[in-house]
């Protein structure tokens, strides 16, 4: 457990980061994270950052995900088309010692389960099952080669098998994987666009929406293309080829997440020549939060990030880029990377998830960042480490439930502040 002596005060960590955000989103940000002690942790990263900082640590290094809660996984799909289950969020990737990311995994399953109101015993097997799980895959990924690391993935078949016990889990299942695959850039075509004056544009719903020609000047329209030049340039000629043969049609602002909201997310729409359409985002990208700790990154932000999920992830989405440019008001760089934004994503709602399901979902998770570490890591160092025993399972679950008691704290801190106007929010606006 973190000690709290000297202990830097969580809301001013969260406050520094608003400084470099959009200041009219900032009061959706803390709107949404004071919700439950659970979407306080899933925005407060920074908070656990610094707390990891101050614990006992190994020299065991991976390339980290930064904010490996249980909701930064999912379904996604792979280049061949198939569904596979994995990390989807990098925004903090950064190196840095292996259990950081085990930590943080841990407590967002304790944090949910008593979010859910499960029994202390149920969420206590519920987060040594994600521990459990990450020893056991470590272990197998130690006994194997790089090359069958790299190429080992966790496809739909798996989850399946994970959560498939009923009828009624196989009902979940399959309904998930309907609605990740009908997920893509001609739902969101249909969902986020209409017809103006004959032109297909994307619709502003403000503040959650917002035209890019409603917030910049004509004269920016340059440097907006310069921006996306460049970072067609951080794909490979065979990618490059294939995105030449669409064209921009228009650009919005779009507010997502929970702690990334105020940062500076946009959709582009693209079509080609016979109309398929091709949603892509691009998000601002900064130092990860784990740099004050760890080290500066020796790639700019946007980078860092790409770098970050190319080490980790089982299959990248093909039109993985960044790029950067001078903020026109700002008169600083900003750093963004790229995406599509609507690719069969498939994320998983644990709000309702009861014992069995929690522990079955902490399982899946908990194997996924494993094999995750063991691609930029020493797997067997790191199973060495662990042991094969349930010690390291024990002594993570004991720091999960004492993190757990630490963020309801914070939680009712940040409550505080918004109630003292130290803090402005807004209710969630979706």
């Amino acid at each position: 457990m973190p000690s709290t002596e000297g202990r830097r005060d969580p809301i001013e960590i969260l406050t520094a980061q608003d400084e470099a955000r959009l200041q009219h989103l900032v009061p959706i940000r803390h709107g949404r994270m004071s919700v439950s002690p659970f979407t306080f942790y899933r925005g407060s990263a920074a908070v656990q950052a610094a707390d990891l900082s101050n614990t006992p640590t190994t020299d065991l290094n991976v390339q980290l995900c930064g904010d490996a809660h249980l909701s930064n996984f999912g379904l996604f799909n792979g280049p061949d088309r198939r569904l596979v289950f994995d990390l989807n969020d990098f925004d903090e990737s950064h190196p840095g010692p292996f259990e950081w990311d085990v930590k943080r995994l841990a407590a967002s399953v304790t944090v949910a389960g008593r979010n859910n109101e499960l029994s202390p015993e149920k969420i206590d097997r519920a987060t040594r099952a994600s521990v459990t799980a990450y020893r056991e895959a470590i272990e197998r990924c130690a006994d194997m080669g790089p090359l069958d690391v790299h190429y080992m993935r966790l496809e739909l078949d798996r989850l399946i098998e994970f959560t498939q016990r009923s009828k009624k889990s196989q009902k979940r299942v399959d309904k998930l994987q309907r609605k990740a695959t009908a997920k893509d850039s001609v739902r969101a075509l249909n969902k986020l666009t209409d017809i103006v004056d004959g032109r297909r544009v994307i619709v502003s719903d403000p503040p959650l929406i917002t035209r890019v020609d409603d917030l910049i000047e004509p004269d920016n329209v340059a440097e907006l293309t310069d921006f996306f030049a460049r970072y067609v340039e951080t794909l490979s000629p065979h990618r490059r080829s294939l995105l030449d043969r669409y064209a921009i049609v228009d650009i919005a602002h779009k507010v997502v997440g929970v702690g990334s909201v105020g940062t500076r997310c946009l959709i582009v729409l693209l079509e080609s020549g016979d109309g398929e359409p091709l949603f892509l985002q691009f998000k601002e990208a900064v130092a990860s939060v784990l740099e004050p700790y760890t080290g500066a990154s020796e790639f700019e932000p946007g980078e860092r990030v790409v770098i970050g999920q190319r080490l980790t992830q089982t299959m990248g989405d093909i039109f993985l880029g960044w790029s950067h440019f001078e903020g026109p008001r700002t008169g600083r760089p900003h750093y963004y990377y790229f995406r599509q934004m609507w690719d069969g994503k498939g994320s998983i709602d644990v709000d309702d998830m009861g014992g069995g399901r929690l522990r079955r979902y902490a399982e899946l998770c908990g194997g996924a960042l494993a094999i995750a570490h063991a691609r930029s890591g020493d797997a067997a160092m790191i199973a060495g480490y662990v042991g094969d025993d349930e010690t390291f399972d024990h002594a993570v679950a004991e720091f999960a439930e004492q993190y757990a008691d630490l963020t309801e704290h914070d939680h009712e801190a940040h409550l505080a502040a918004i109630a003292s106007g130290r803090v402005e929010a807004v209710d969630d606006i979706r």
